[in-house]
């Protein structure tokens, strides 16, 4: 099973030298990022890791511009988001928060929309979205791995809402982040605002997974080999249905509502493909072939 999961994976990112089979394409038009797609599979890179991938107004605006390209892209099926150099996201850029100080409060909050747009664009996105985390994990950088649908980190990586040191609020990343570890945990680290290691982020259900650094690839590999099979209509609709009941009473209105999301599934193209192809005991049309041939 492993060795066939790592097919897969191998199949779904096009780690292996690429072909004409396969492909791979890049886009360099930002300054702050970069966005390269391999075999279905979208990587976007932070790219200042002189400053720790720390964003300012040009990389959030670069970044939500990128994912809403991403998520018109017909060819995408997942997003891996990741940081250049030794850091995931170490948060705000400190020049950035100095120029937000002297600004009124008119502008203050234009550009803190721009992030609560950012972060909501990321949590909303219908494709599968995945944070490689290596590193640092700051700030709005934890609100980013909290906005992804899975979360993978190294041993090494680290954490904080450092938000209160600076006389600050996570305010834009606390929905997201309070959605991921849950109140009571919320309740300590956006008071203390102290650092915790990868382990405590898995316990608190930031992180999904935690591997060794060498092993990090690997494992994203496999689930994006997962995350192939399945169809890609019904992981958008899988995605909606998590925002819509979760947290809400499960009464006679949630009922009708998840009977009519189904009923509406089943008589949509990719359901009844995905149905027959069960049936017939063959690969659904939405795998990949280089799936297919494993």
């Amino acid at each position: 099973m492993a060795s066939a999961a790592r097919g897969r994976a191998k199949a779904a990112t096009g780690r292996t030298k690429p072909t004409a089979k396969t492909g791979r394409r890049a886009t360099s038009a930002y300054t702050t990022l970069t966005t390269e797609i391999r075999n279905g599979v979208a990587l976007v890179t932070l790219a200042r890791p002189e400053v720790h991938n720390a964003f300012d107004e040009t990389s959030i605006a670069e970044l939500t511009h990128a994912l809403v390209a991403l998520e018109r892209d017909a060819s995408v099926r997942a997003v891996v988001l990741l940081g250049a150099g030794r850091s995931f996201c170490a948060g705000a850029d400190l020049h950035w928060m100095k120029r937000m100080a002297g600004f009124g409060e008119k502008e203050n909050l234009a550009d803190a929309m721009a992030l609560a747009t950012l972060l909501k664009t990321l949590h909303c996105l219908a494709k599968p979205t995945i944070a490689r985390v290596h590193g640092p994990a700051y700030g709005g950088g934890v609100g980013l791995v909290a906005c992804c649908d899975i979360a993978v980190a190294t041993q090494s990586a680290t954490f904080a809402l450092s938000e209160a040191k600076l006389g600050l609020i996570p305010a834009t990343i606390g929905p997201y982040v309070v959605e991921a570890i849950g109140a009571r945990a919320a309740r300590r680290y956006f008071l203390t605002a102290e650092r915790f290691d990868a382990a405590e982020a898995y316990r608190i259900g930031l992180v999904h997974d935690i591997v060794l650094p060498e092993a990090l690839d690997g494992r994203i590999n496999e689930l994006l080999g997962a995350l192939m099979t399945a169809g890609p209509h019904a992981q958008a609709e899988a995605k909606a249905l998590i925002r819509a009941i979760a947290g809400g009473p499960i009464d006679d209105r949630l009922s009708a509502d998840t009977a009519a999301r189904i009923a509406r599934i089943r008589k949509s193209p990719e359901a009844r493909e995905g149905v027959a192809a069960f049936l017939a005991k063959r690969p659904a049309a939405w795998i990949p072939q280089e799936l297919d041939d494993e």
